[in-house]
């Protein structure tokens, strides 16, 4: 009897310690470094970025770039105006007077008869208030919590969708990197309203947006969205080249990360970047050492004082000295936080979306992002980074070593260390 207790107590020790090495596997990161040579040509290397990550080139396109609390106006307007479908996720619904609009907005046209699709993170709207989920559940419309936060989905913990966009009616969309909480009204004015910026779409490049969004309501319901409602046969729109980039990470080399090294690669002009989690691994460094090197004029602008993740801030000054030292140059913005995602490289091509520029962003989250291949739509964002730049501090080479010190570089060290997972 003592020996069959014995073999039982091994088998149960053996079978959980195989179980927590199994969740081990599935929670954690497999580690990829992705090396890219510097490319000649910038314009000649579109098509390959375009097609190593996926993200098909669509003609015939139109885009308006929207910022700050401009985000709702329009957004509001395009719920008001949508006859057949609505669709929308995001992975922040916080607090504020906003939240009610929006969910006023939604439960209305859905007792009009309007199909409205609304996919929120689970963890990311966990303060979303109780009231709201009812109005809009009991008016009909189909509200879905991403990952939800269950045992049996243990190992899809981590794992959240970071995504912000909209559809309606399949003929216009929304890429943004706002959230829905009062910080992302106003006007970036001041520490409690931030600053971020957007981009509506209409035409051909729409329906990729809507296959974004169906990726993750397929997973979350089951339901598949077919028909012409939901993809109808979109006429062009405009002249502008554009492409989705989807992030939706399966293990290997990210399609988000290779876009990012290899337009950065490739950059002969100018690299402009705002970001509020700029987190640089050494690679990153590298290409932007390297750019800097061979003419290519380097700017990136972060938070200053006023951030929501000091350990992000001081993971993301790990490589800031060799960076400044080799002449990439690097702004703080101090009015308030700065939350756009922004990426133009050479005049030419700008990426906006909901992609932070960390290991997290590239390996974990689901991000989404657009790509436009566009002098007016760069020109635009430009004049608004040339804006942005009253409102901040240039970091220095010299005064950056002087003023850092051992204390505060242990630190920032210690930060790095958890980079993959901020």
């Amino acid at each position: 009897m003592i020996e069959i207790h014995l073999w039982l107590l091994v088998t149960m020790i053996v079978a959980i310690v195989l179980l927590a090495v199994m969740l081990w596997n599935n929670l954690r990161e497999r580690e990829f470094h992705v090396r890219v040579p510097d490319l000649e040509c910038f314009e000649q290397a579109l098509p390959s970025i375009a097609g190593m990550t996926k993200a098909i080139i669509l003609d015939g396109n139109r885009a308006e770039i929207i910022q700050n609390g401009d985000f709702f106006d329009a957004l509001l307007e395009s719920i008001a105006k949508a006859e057949k479908t609505i669709h929308f996720e995001t992975y922040v619904w916080w607090t504020g007077g906003i939240c009610g609009e929006v969910a006023g907005a939604l439960a209305k046209r859905a007792r009009e008869g309007v199909e409205v699709r609304l996919m929120v993170d689970a963890m990311g709207g966990m303060k979303m208030k109780r009231r709201l989920r009812e109005l809009m559940t009991e008016a009909g419309v189909k509200l879905v919590r991403y990952h939800p936060i269950r045992l049996r989905d243990i190992g899809q913990l981590n794992k959240r969708t970071h995504r912000k966009l909209a559809i309606f009616d399949g003929l216009t969309a929304y890429i943004c990197g706002h959230g829905v909480a009062s910080q992302w009204t106003g006007n970036g004015q001041d520490k409690d309203h931030w600053r971020d910026t957007g981009v509506r779409l209409h035409g051909p490049i729409v329906n990729a947006a809507q296959s974004v969004f169906a990726q993750h309501w397929i997973e979350e319901t089951g339901e598949v969205l077919v028909g012409e409602k939901y993809f109808p046969a979109i006429d062009l729109q405009g002249e502008l080249k554009m492409h989705i980039l989807a992030g939706a990470p399966l293990g290997g080399v990210s399609d988000l990360e290779l876009m990012f090294k290899m337009s950065l690669a490739s950059a002969q002009k100018e690299i402009m970047i705002q970001n509020p989690y700029f987190i640089a691994d050494e690679e990153t460094a590298t290409l932007l050492k390297r750019a800097v090197k061979r003419g290519v004029e380097v700017k990136i602008m972060v938070p200053g004082s006023v951030t929501d993740s000091p350990i992000v801030n001081h993971a993301g000054h790990r490589h800031f000295s060799e960076m400044l030292n080799a002449g990439v140059r690097i702004f703080c913005f101090q009015r308030t936080l700065i939350h756009q995602k922004i990426l133009v490289i050479d005049g030419v091509w700008s990426h906006v979306g909901s992609t932070n520029l960390d290991s997290r962003s590239f390996d974990i989250n689901e991000e989404a992002g657009v790509g436009i291949i566009d002098q007016g739509i760069a020109d635009e964002l430009k004049a608004a980074f040339e804006d942005d730049l009253k409102d901040c501090e240039e970091m220095k080479a010299a005064s950056w070593d002087r003023k850092y010190h051992l204390w505060h570089r242990a630190l920032d060290r210690a930060c790095y260390l958890l980079s993959g997972q901020l």
